[in-house]
């Protein structure tokens, strides 16, 4: 993604709009030129702020040496480039997406109120884990990367697929390799469970359906924020509980309604991510709430689907006659407010890796409450 520069020209507007073009000597004062054995280093006074200022363009390639290896390996930004092919097809998938999928799991085994601490349930837990996570979640953030290269090209463009890294037919391999292991793994689970209607398989065929469309034209959920948004929030958090549900119980249907809502707070999760593509999603005309309704509006809308959807959770479990899981997300809704306030709300760009890291554990864990108040 290394931009080529010109260091002898520079470009300017003149008073009429008409472009013009510069030396950069008459502008800029000598740059410095290191070398090291690594990399490049290129540094240059500030222009003279009465020509005007030129932003840099973004570039094609990430600086060499520039990003980090455990960050490659997450898929999360900040990742160095990498010529493995394997690294590069385990950074599509986003290891980093995994961790709530497999919490959702837990969560839905947890509120069948049957699981047992036997081999033969944690070796079932393992499968649905495997599942959910590396196969399906790996499935849905490939396939999202895929149907999103060209506005990856505008806002990432050093991304594995806009950067050439991988080529698409590569890419395409892939999704088929995760998606059908994936379903593959569902079938096993009803099999094991002794399921008489395959309900983990139908609920994995549901998923993946879901994520093809929210990726994928003409429908493309994700260009509408709300809709879009909401269906991530599910299929991170109703689909692998309903899974773990399913698996060890027997999934109701005030579970799917109480998860349902739950996936609101999702929905606000996801609005997170939506602020660092501001740029390429207007470009290619997503109507992502960054978008549609401006970023300071869209903070507030944010941590308002967080915040509201789980006080209610916690009003619905008061009600519900079980006030101390009502206490203890009430408990854990507190230190994301702080969060909110100390990273997010200052700047959603800036400090949106540093407020997920910070504030998500305090609601996943409500999520374990508010599962363990439901098989009790």
């Amino acid at each position: 993604m290394a931009s080529l520069l010109n260091p002898a020209l520079s470009v300017g507007l003149t008073s009429n709009g008409r472009a013009r073009r510069v030396r950069a000597r008459s502008l800029v004062s000598p740059a410095s030129v290191s070398f090291s054995r690594r990399r490049l280093t290129i540094r240059a006074a500030e222009t003279d702020t009465n020509e005007g200022t030129v932003k840099p363009q973004v570039p094609d390639k990430a600086p060499a040496g520039g990003g980090s290896s455990f960050n490659q390996l997450l898929g999360i930004k900040g990742a160095a480039q990498e010529t493995n092919k394997w690294k590069i097809r385990l950074q599509l998938t986003k290891p980093v997406t995994w961790p709530p999928l497999v919490w959702g799991v837990v969560c839905g085994a947890a509120a069948s109120g049957n699981f047992h601490w036997t081999l033969e349930d944690v070796a079932k837990s393992v499968v649905c884990m495997m599942m959910s996570g590396p196969f399906l979640t790996g499935y849905t953030q490939t396939i999202n990367d895929y149907y999103d290269r060209e506005i990856d090209a505008i806002n990432e463009p050093y991304r594995p697929i806009p950067s050439g890294a991988i080529s698409e037919d590569e890419v395409i391999t892939q999704v088929w390799v995760l998606l059908l292991g994936g379903l593959g793994c569902a079938g096993i689970l009803d099999v094991w469970a002794g399921h008489t209607f395959p309900i983990v398989f139908y609920l994995a065929l549901g998923g993946s359906l879901l994520s093809y469309i929210y990726s994928a034209p003409p429908l493309k959920l994700k260009q509408n924020g709300w809709i879009g948004n909401f269906a991530l929030g599910a299929s991170y958090i109703s689909l692998p509980w309903w899974a773990g549900q399913a698996l060890f119980g027997t999934l109701t249907p005030d579970i799917i309604v109480l998860t349902l809502l739950y996936s609101l707070a999702g929905l606000g999760i996801a609005i997170v991510n939506d602020f660092k593509s501001i740029e390429g999603d207007r470009a290619m005309g997503l109507q992502s709430l960054p978008v549609a309704f401006g970023a300071e509006a869209a903070k507030w809308i944010c941590v308002g689907a967080i915040d509201i959807t789980q006080i209610s959770i916690a009003g619905y479990l008061l009600g519900a006659g079980k006030p101390y899981y009502a206490l203890a997300l009430l408990a854990l809704i507190i230190p994301q407010v702080f969060f909110q306030f100390q990273y997010f709300l200052k700047d959603p760009v800036k400090y949106d890796v540093k407020y997920q890291a910070s504030a998500q554990p305090f609601l996943v864990l409500g999520l374990l409450v508010t599962a363990l108040a439901t098989s009790h």
